[in-house]
């Protein structure tokens, strides 16, 4: 079996049948060369050289020394990352008849550590959407970045996706494309709508070269060339502005999806509700932001409960 046309189709199929995003794509295509990198220089140290097929030598045994050498290295998130990568290339092989065994089917990953997502507080969050410019056409574009961000619990890519169609400004709805272009019918708040039109109304002549140049649909968020502005650049900006409003901690566009789905729930929003919001497959994914409803729940317990 040639491997390099083997990973193509895998990919492909993930691509057309799942509806995986290029950077997905591009995580699974470094973490199967990864591996299968590793067990091409372990047949040369054993003196068995590289062959084409070698995918089919590959045994639960291998898997197991392979596991055993990500754990010396790599966090546990990213062990279970390359592992889902290779296991799901191997359930592929097995279920496209290429392999007659799959040396994944009886491995474990190591078990995930509680993950308690990062947030901002009230007073932190609006500190961070009052540190841009609102004076400038740079400052405004930022300033309607977070406001939109915070507002619909966007994924950065989703923020980065958006186009001048995806709002509804009358009906106050966002229209993204979440993991496997899953389309969800978001609300959004007056004050983000503001800062977008602010933004929109500071950039119209940029906004005129882009429309003439008839690429395809026309970016929400456009960078000084009039290009859509990339997920490197939103992190960059959160980055920025997290520093500006002095916020001592490694604050990303995520934490700003989490902070929307804490304050939610602390204000007491239903969970599924949340669920669909954030656009989550499972349920047990949402009730991760719980912790924080429950810390403020325990808060006042303890002032008010006699016997607390």
């Amino acid at each position: 079996m040639e491997l390099a046309k083997a990973i193509t189709e895998f990919l492909d199929c993930l691509k057309s049948q799942k509806g995986y995003s290029e950077h997905t794509l591009r995580n699974y295509r470094i973490d199967l060369r990864h591996f299968f990198d590793f067990f091409k220089e372990k047949q040369a140290a054993a003196g068995a050289g590289a062959s084409p097929d070698y995918p089919e030598k590959i045994d639960y045994q291998a898997m197991r020394d392979y596991l055993a050498a990500l754990v010396s290295q790599y966090r546990r998130t990213t062990i279970s990352r390359k592992l889902s990568a290779i296991r799901s290339f191997f359930q592929y092989l097995e279920r496209e008849n290429l392999i007659e065994n799959n040396p994944t089917a009886d491995l474990s990953a190591p078990k995930q550590a509680q993950y308690i997502p990062a947030y901002l507080q009230v007073d932190e969050i609006f500190r961070l959407l009052e540190g841009p410019d609102p004076n400038t056409p740079v400052g405004l574009r930022d300033q309607a970045l977070l406001e939109v961000i915070y507002s619909c619990g966007l994924r950065v890519s989703e923020a980065a996706g958006l186009n001048l169609s995806s709002i509804e400004y009358a009906e106050r709805l966002v229209r993204v494309f979440g993991k496997g272009q899953k389309e969800r019918i978001i609300p959004i708040g007056h004050t983000a709508l503001e800062a977008v039109q602010r933004y929109l109304d500071a950039t119209l002549s940029l906004r005129k070269k882009q429309g003439q140049e008839g690429n395809g649909p026309q970016a929400l968020f456009l960078n000084s060339q009039g290009k859509r502005l990339t997920t490197r650049s939103m992190h960059t900006i959160v980055k920025k502005y997290a520093l500006k409003s002095q916020i001592m901690r490694d604050i990303s566009p995520h934490a700003l999806r989490h902070t929307f789905a804490t304050h939610l729930l602390d204000g007491g929003a239903d969970l599924r509700a949340v669920q669909e919001l954030l656009g989550h497959v499972s349920l047990s994914t949402t009730q991760k932001y719980t912790h924080v409803s429950l810390d403020k729940l325990m808060e006042v317990y303890d002032k008010s409960h006699p016997r607390s």
